[in-house]
């Protein structure tokens, strides 16, 4: 049914258009412009109303109603393709064998978590816990890191001794800066020992695993900042800072990697409601860097030795470096009192790896003169941890602690820069790890082919077979230079007759004859020796 146009303004027809196009489709709409002009209303006037109409036609997809995808990946995360793949199992290969090697066992816990496991536990990061959406059940969020679930794991499982790693995804609601391997999505890597022992013994080993993990991985120089929540409390409270604003004043210094000290001090000012002279006392200590020397330096300080927190904290220091040096990784670590870390759960001992593009700054750097240390330029951080001592009593019902002390390795960052490796060297990544390709030289040999490829994988050899009757040998043989299988065996009439095959190394292109009953052992031979 339509409507006289002489009987309706320019509103009524736009109404009519809407209708008619929805009851319609667009057909009806566009026999509108055979409606007469006589009230004042022009062809034009109406094919403006139809253009509007065919607009939003397409924005709401069409007579199909499909809904136009937009093909990427959520903010903060990332597809890997499987050359990256390849070089993430390297690095994960890397860093299991080194835990292993001290002796660690592992664990998995659920990706998500009670919110009250959470909740309180990440100081000024708790704003970027995931909650997920209440479904009538539990209130839950995605786990922030690997360690509060492990203190949880421990308090309800009573137990209070392991050596355990954890490798495992974890997600924060962050801003991401991608290009430095900054995710919401991550893994993280971390080994961590809970138990009663004498003091700094696991603290050091934990160090000198990132030691091993960040030297194998040859991403560098680096170098490890330590420093103990202790001495931070304590040089707070000589400063003058007040007790409920300790914790906040560390989120503060903590931003001392990424913002210069004048910025700092602005923020625990102006917004913190610091005394500028605090402010400026904590701005002499968080300057200072050195080793062992330096902790005895400031046991004997006229300010901190007033403090029975950061004297005992300070004597800890002096102990880890003492093992240190038996572990022969003191040329890497550095004694750094702007090392403050956010997390409310440390409790002692903390440390942190960075990268450095200009070398490792020298253990014994210290400001003069209460300027700054000169520092070489960081690349961000690259493993983290600290001891825990009170974690686990906050979930166990009758307050039993458990002490922990850990690390964990920032995974992505350290894909992130073997990645950048990778694409600067001519170094082919493989991405399988075939070891043989069986091939055919004439024709009508995919039953021997298969034969021959089914007792390679029986004999627990890695090989491939192409999925076709009839290929090219040239074909097969690029397909082998092109993924880097490292042997060809080549299957021919003749070589059934002579009960051989014809083995090739691509690399020289080299072929000799090898028995069917002596295939296998060269095989193994030739890729044991590559």
């Amino acid at each position: 049914m339509f409507l006289n146009p002489r009987c309706c303004g320019m509103n009524s027809l736009g109404m009519f258009c809407v209708r008619t196009f929805a009851l319609v489709g667009c057909r009806t709409a566009t026999r509108a412009r055979s409606l007469h002009t006589s009230a004042g209303i022009t062809v034009a006037q109406i094919d403006e109303e139809v253009a509007k109409l065919l607009e939003l036609k397409a924005k709401i997809g069409g007579d199909e109603g499909k809904h136009q995808f937009v093909l990427k990946t959520a903010k903060g995360t990332r597809d890997y393709n499987p050359k990256q793949m390849a070089i993430r199992e390297k690095v994960f290969n890397t860093i299991i064998s080194c835990f292993k090697r001290h002796g660690a066992e592992t664990i998995d816990t659920p990706v998500f978590e009670l919110k009250e496991t959470l909740t309180g536990k990440y100081g000024e990061d708790s704003k970027l816990i995931y909650d997920l959406k209440d479904q009538g059940g539990e209130l839950l969020s995605l786990r922030y890191d690997l360690t509060v679930p492990f203190a949880r794991y421990l308090a309800m499982n009573k137990i209070t001794n392991i050596k355990r790693y954890h490798i495992a995804k974890v997600y924060r609601r962050d801003n991401p800066a991608m290009t430095r391997g900054r995710y919401r999505e991550f893994y993280q890597c971390d080994f961590d020992i809970a138990g009663q022992y004498d003091a700094m013994i696991p603290d050091a080993e934990c160090l000198k695993i990132v030691y091993e993990i960040l030297s194998e991985l040859d991403l560098g120089d680096f170098r490890i900042k330590v420093n103990d929540r202790r001495i931070l409390d304590g040089m707070f409270a000589v400063c003058g800072v007040p007790d409920d604003k300790f914790r906040t004043i560390c989120s503060t210094v903590d931003k001392l990697d990424k913002m210069p000290w004048e910025e700092v001090k602005k923020e625990m000012v102006n917004e913190k409601g610091l005394s500028e002279e605090a402010a400026d006392q904590i701005g002499e200590y968080v300057s200072m860097q050195g080793g062992k020397d330096l902790a005895e330096r400031l046991l004997q300080d006229p300010k901190m030795s007033q403090s029975k927190q950061a004297c005992a904290g300070l004597s800890d220091i002096k102990l880890l470096f003492s093992y240190l040096q038996l572990f022969q990784v003191t040329d890497k670590v550095v004694f750094d009192l702007s090392l403050a870390r956010g997390l409310d759960y440390y409790t002692g001992i903390i440390y942190e790896a960075v990268l450095t593009q200009a070398g490792v700054t020298p253990v014994c750097t210290e400001a003069q003169n209460g300027a700054p240390a000169e520092e070489s330029v960081s690349v961000g951080s690259v493993a983290g941890g600290g001891r825990y001592d009170g974690l686990v009593g906050m979930f166990d019902p009758k307050g039993r602690k458990v002490p922990c002390v850990g690390v964990s390795i920032g995974i992505e960052r350290v894909f992130s820069i073997m990645e950048q490796k990778a694409e600067a060297s001519a170094e082919k990544v493989r991405t399988t790890e075939v070891q043989v390709m069986v091939v055919s030289a004439q024709k009508n040999l995919l039953e021997e082919k298969l034969k021959l490829v089914s007792e390679l994988w029986n004999a627990g050899i890695k090989a491939e077979v192409m999925y076709k009757k009839n290929p090219k040998l040239l074909s097969q043989l690029q397909h082998c230079e092109e993924s880097g299988i490292p042997l060809v065996a080549i299957l021919g009439e003749q070589e059934l007759k002579d009960g051989v095959v014809k083995l090739r190394v691509v690399a020289t292109r080299d072929e000799v004859d090898i028995s069917r009953a002596d295939l296998i052992a060269e095989i193994r031979r030739r890729t044991s020796e590559a």
